[in-house]
């Protein structure tokens, strides 16, 4: 197994296959005069460094080949293992999760149940978002993402029913999930939401926060 890479990076370019919704990226790294292909999502990709970079890195041997998915931080491998441990799940699709969510997102509405935002990734359908949420949500509640300096707990995130439909309004004005997620955790501790579930209000706030 290859736990992680160090090198120059010596090229990064979009992969002929990624879909335009879905993008990933072939990112070459040079260590000590060998070329290692690592495929990336988009996230990754646009927060690599200019020069020298670590890259913590998952092997998928196949039939036909062999491919090295590569990641900037050790907890978001290790949660890309999680996802893929699902059935239904492949590489591709956990790659995505990561893309549009980000790890500290994606493990809160994993937790949550929050199946709306996770089916909104492509590839991922309701039923795939629920066997997410089933199959994970007791693994992730306790898992402490030291090097985040967070630890996620289903008591962390609003009430889902509440989130959800904020969510939903917000997306249909256009918001992207990550926009969103960011909206209300910058909300969530007002006092004038601190005692209420009304749901205009948090939208009135979001609103707000968002036209900074």
């Amino acid at each position: 197994m290859i736990g992680f890479l160090r090198g120059e990076i010596a090229a990064c370019k979009a992969s002929d296959s990624s879909r335009k919704n879905t993008p990933s990226y072939w990112l070459t790294l040079d260590v000590h005069g060998v070329g290692y292909d690592i495929q990336v999502n988009a996230r990754t990709a646009n927060s690599l460094p200019e020069a020298e970079c670590k890259i913590f890195t998952h092997l998928v041997v196949r039939e036909d080949q062999m491919i090295l998915y590569g990641f900037l931080t050790l907890p978001e491998r290790e949660l890309f293992r999680q996802l893929i441990s699902v059935s239904g799940i492949g590489s591709q699709v956990a790659l995505a999760l990561l893309n549009s969510l980000g790890i500290q997102d994606l493990v809160k509405a994993i937790i949550s149940g929050n199946t709306r935002i996770l089916s909104l990734t492509p590839g991922v359908g309701t039923k795939t978002a629920e066997r997410l949420a089933l199959e994970l949500k007791t693994k992730l509640a306790d898992w402490k993402l030291s090097q985040l300096g967070a630890t996620v707990s289903v008591g962390n995130v609003v009430s889902v029913a509440l989130q959800e439909e904020v969510e939903m309004t917000l997306l249909a004005l256009g918001y992207t999930p990550t926009e969103i997620s960011n909206a209300l955790n910058a909300i969530a501790n007002l006092p004038i939401l601190a005692k209420t579930q009304d749901i205009e209000a948090w939208i009135k706030e979001a609103i707000a926060w968002l036209s900074k």
